[in-house]
Protein backbone atom coordinates (compact mmCIF):
# COMPACT_ATOMS: atom_id res chain seq x y z
CA UNK A 1 0.00 0.00 0.00
CA UNK A 2 1.36 3.34 -0.90
CA UNK A 3 1.34 6.69 0.77
CA UNK A 4 -1.66 9.13 0.19
CA UNK A 5 -0.68 12.56 0.07
CA UNK A 6 -3.36 15.83 1.41
CA UNK A 7 -2.65 18.54 0.43
CA UNK A 8 -4.01 21.26 3.31
CA UNK A 9 -4.32 25.00 3.15
CA UNK A 10 -2.40 27.34 5.13
CA UNK A 11 -3.67 30.44 6.81
CA UNK A 12 -7.94 30.60 8.35
CA UNK A 13 -8.94 27.06 6.67
CA UNK A 14 -5.83 25.10 8.06
CA UNK A 15 -7.29 25.06 11.69
CA UNK A 16 -10.78 23.54 11.01
CA UNK A 17 -9.10 20.74 8.30
CA UNK A 18 -6.67 19.79 10.88
CA UNK A 19 -9.71 19.75 13.50
CA UNK A 20 -12.21 17.75 10.65
CA UNK A 21 -8.89 15.49 10.23
CA UNK A 22 -8.46 15.16 13.99
CA UNK A 23 -12.34 14.04 14.07
CA UNK A 24 -11.67 11.64 11.59
CA UNK A 25 -9.16 9.66 13.82
CA UNK A 26 -5.91 10.57 11.89
CA UNK A 27 -2.78 11.76 14.16
CA UNK A 28 0.36 14.07 12.94
CA UNK A 29 -1.35 17.12 12.87
CA UNK A 30 0.23 20.41 14.72
CA UNK A 31 -2.79 21.67 17.19
CA UNK A 32 -1.10 25.06 16.91
CA UNK A 33 0.79 27.37 14.22
CA UNK A 34 3.76 26.35 13.24
CA UNK A 35 6.43 26.61 10.04
CA UNK A 36 6.50 22.97 8.87
CA UNK A 37 5.10 22.08 5.77
CA UNK A 38 5.24 18.78 6.04
CA UNK A 39 3.45 16.20 8.47
CA UNK A 40 2.58 12.38 8.47
CA UNK A 41 0.06 10.28 10.33
CA UNK A 42 2.88 7.12 9.56
CA UNK A 43 0.46 4.43 11.15
CA UNK A 44 -2.03 4.97 8.26
CA UNK A 45 0.38 5.85 5.55
CA UNK A 46 -0.79 9.77 5.18
CA UNK A 47 1.62 12.72 4.59
CA UNK A 48 -0.10 16.20 5.15
CA UNK A 49 1.55 19.20 2.93
CA UNK A 50 0.86 22.56 4.46
CA UNK A 51 0.54 24.88 1.23
CA UNK A 52 -0.63 28.29 -0.16
CA UNK A 53 -4.33 28.30 -1.00
CA UNK A 54 -3.41 28.91 -4.10
CA UNK A 55 -0.82 26.48 -5.03
CA UNK A 56 -3.12 23.92 -3.86
CA UNK A 57 -5.14 22.62 -6.98
CA UNK A 58 -1.82 22.79 -9.24
CA UNK A 59 -0.49 20.35 -6.68
CA UNK A 60 -3.54 18.21 -6.91
CA UNK A 61 -3.77 18.42 -10.94
CA UNK A 62 -0.24 16.98 -11.35
CA UNK A 63 -0.24 14.43 -8.95
CA UNK A 64 2.10 15.80 -6.26
CA UNK A 65 -0.75 15.76 -3.78
CA UNK A 66 -3.17 12.91 -4.51
CA UNK A 67 -6.26 15.05 -2.45
CA UNK A 68 -6.69 18.70 -1.11
CA UNK A 69 -8.69 20.99 0.53
CA UNK A 70 -8.98 24.36 -0.51
CA UNK A 71 -11.69 26.91 -0.92
CA UNK A 72 -14.06 27.24 -3.64
CA UNK A 73 -13.73 30.61 -4.64
CA UNK A 74 -9.89 29.10 -5.80
CA UNK A 75 -11.59 26.19 -7.90
CA UNK A 76 -14.20 28.94 -9.21
CA UNK A 77 -10.92 30.97 -10.17
CA UNK A 78 -8.75 28.13 -11.64
CA UNK A 79 -11.00 25.85 -12.87
CA UNK A 80 -8.44 23.16 -12.66
CA UNK A 81 -8.94 19.39 -14.23
CA UNK A 82 -9.71 17.89 -10.42
CA UNK A 83 -12.83 15.60 -8.68
CA UNK A 84 -14.46 17.79 -6.39
CA UNK A 85 -16.58 15.00 -4.49
CA UNK A 86 -16.89 16.83 -0.92
CA UNK A 87 -18.10 20.30 0.60
CA UNK A 88 -16.71 20.13 3.66
CA UNK A 89 -18.94 23.37 4.75
CA UNK A 90 -16.19 24.78 7.34
CA UNK A 91 -14.83 28.23 5.91
CA UNK A 92 -17.95 30.05 4.69
CA UNK A 93 -17.49 33.38 2.72
CA UNK A 94 -18.80 35.10 -0.10
CA UNK A 95 -17.19 36.63 -3.26
CA UNK A 96 -18.63 40.31 -4.10
CA UNK A 97 -18.15 43.76 -5.95
CA UNK A 98 -17.89 46.60 -3.91
CA UNK A 99 -17.12 50.53 -4.10
CA UNK A 100 -16.44 53.13 -1.63
CA UNK A 101 -19.69 54.81 0.27
CA UNK A 102 -19.53 57.79 -1.21
CA UNK A 103 -19.70 56.50 -4.75
CA UNK A 104 -22.33 54.07 -3.84
CA UNK A 105 -24.87 56.99 -2.35
CA UNK A 106 -24.69 58.43 -6.08
CA UNK A 107 -24.09 55.11 -8.16
CA UNK A 108 -26.58 52.57 -10.08
CA UNK A 109 -25.34 49.69 -10.55
CA UNK A 110 -28.11 49.18 -13.09
CA UNK A 111 -26.63 51.55 -15.32
CA UNK A 112 -22.98 50.32 -15.60
CA UNK A 113 -21.49 50.08 -19.33
CA UNK A 114 -17.29 50.00 -18.13
CA UNK A 115 -16.17 49.60 -14.93
CA UNK A 116 -12.45 49.49 -13.51
CA UNK A 117 -11.83 46.55 -10.97
CA UNK A 118 -9.44 45.29 -8.73
CA UNK A 119 -8.95 42.06 -7.42
CA UNK A 120 -6.95 38.76 -7.42
CA UNK A 121 -10.02 36.92 -9.14
CA UNK A 122 -9.77 38.12 -12.45
CA UNK A 123 -11.55 35.81 -14.59
CA UNK A 124 -13.96 35.10 -12.04
CA UNK A 125 -14.73 39.06 -12.33
CA UNK A 126 -14.15 38.91 -16.08
CA UNK A 127 -16.99 36.30 -16.38
CA UNK A 128 -19.20 37.97 -14.25
CA UNK A 129 -19.15 41.19 -15.85
CA UNK A 130 -19.33 40.04 -19.51
CA UNK A 131 -22.25 37.56 -18.32
CA UNK A 132 -24.47 41.41 -17.53
CA UNK A 133 -23.07 42.91 -21.06
CA UNK A 134 -20.62 45.14 -18.99
CA UNK A 135 -16.84 45.90 -20.25
CA UNK A 136 -14.86 46.04 -17.16
CA UNK A 137 -10.90 46.60 -16.98
CA UNK A 138 -9.16 43.84 -14.31
CA UNK A 139 -6.80 45.31 -12.32
CA UNK A 140 -4.71 41.85 -11.04
CA UNK A 141 -3.41 42.32 -7.13
CA UNK A 142 -2.24 40.16 -4.76
CA UNK A 143 -3.29 41.77 -1.66
CA UNK A 144 -4.74 44.53 0.14
CA UNK A 145 -7.46 44.83 -2.59
CA UNK A 146 -9.14 46.81 -0.14
CA UNK A 147 -6.70 49.83 -0.87
CA UNK A 148 -7.48 50.08 -4.34
CA UNK A 149 -10.39 52.55 -4.30
CA UNK A 150 -8.51 54.55 -1.54
CA UNK A 151 -5.63 55.41 -3.37
CA UNK A 152 -7.74 55.53 -7.19
CA UNK A 153 -6.04 52.85 -8.56
CA UNK A 154 -9.84 51.36 -9.50
CA UNK A 155 -12.86 52.12 -8.16
CA UNK A 156 -14.64 49.17 -7.72
CA UNK A 157 -13.30 45.64 -5.51
CA UNK A 158 -13.95 42.02 -6.82
CA UNK A 159 -12.75 40.48 -3.18
CA UNK A 160 -14.03 37.60 -0.81
CA UNK A 161 -15.62 38.76 2.34
CA UNK A 162 -16.78 36.70 5.80
CA UNK A 163 -18.22 39.63 8.16
CA UNK A 164 -17.81 41.99 6.20
CA UNK A 165 -16.07 43.85 8.77
CA UNK A 166 -12.72 44.88 6.39
CA UNK A 167 -14.70 45.89 3.89
CA UNK A 168 -16.51 48.71 6.18
CA UNK A 169 -13.21 49.29 7.81
CA UNK A 170 -12.03 50.62 4.83
CA UNK A 171 -15.27 52.64 3.65
CA UNK A 172 -16.37 50.21 1.36
CA UNK A 173 -19.76 48.88 0.54
CA UNK A 174 -20.56 45.76 -1.08
CA UNK A 175 -23.09 46.59 -4.53
CA UNK A 176 -23.41 42.64 -5.67
CA UNK A 177 -22.73 38.97 -5.04
CA UNK A 178 -20.73 36.82 -7.30
CA UNK A 179 -20.29 33.59 -5.36
CA UNK A 180 -20.39 32.18 -2.14
CA UNK A 181 -17.78 29.87 -1.07
CA UNK A 182 -16.93 26.98 1.10
CA UNK A 183 -13.94 24.77 1.61
CA UNK A 184 -13.94 21.95 -0.92
CA UNK A 185 -12.08 18.22 -0.89
CA UNK A 186 -10.69 17.61 -4.43
CA UNK A 187 -8.72 14.77 -5.69
CA UNK A 188 -6.36 14.07 -8.55
CA UNK A 189 -8.22 11.95 -11.49
CA UNK A 190 -5.50 9.48 -11.47
CA UNK A 191 -5.31 9.22 -8.00
CA UNK A 192 -8.28 7.95 -7.38
CA UNK A 193 -8.29 5.07 -10.45
CA UNK A 194 -4.94 4.10 -8.78
CA UNK A 195 -5.46 4.03 -4.91
CA UNK A 196 -9.24 4.02 -5.38
CA UNK A 197 -9.61 1.75 -1.84
CA UNK A 198 -7.67 4.29 0.17
CA UNK A 199 -8.72 7.42 -1.14
CA UNK A 200 -12.64 6.35 -1.06
CA UNK A 201 -12.14 5.08 2.39
CA UNK A 202 -10.84 8.31 3.46
CA UNK A 203 -13.93 10.12 1.64
CA UNK A 204 -16.07 7.89 3.57
CA UNK A 205 -14.13 8.95 6.63
CA UNK A 206 -14.68 12.39 6.30
CA UNK A 207 -18.41 12.46 5.39
CA UNK A 208 -19.29 10.70 8.38
CA UNK A 209 -17.29 12.80 10.30
CA UNK A 210 -19.04 16.26 8.76
CA UNK A 211 -22.69 14.43 9.60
Amino acid sequence: MSEITLALPKGRLFQPAAELLRKMGLDGLPTEETRRLVFADHARRLRFLALKPVDIPTYVSYGAADLGIVGKDILLEQEPDVYEPLDLRFGFCRLVVAEPKELWERDDPAKWSWVRVATKYPHVTEAYFAEKGIQVEVIRLDGSIELAPLVGLAERIVDLVASGETLRANGLVEVGEIAQSTARLIVNRASLKTEYQAIQALMDRMQEALG
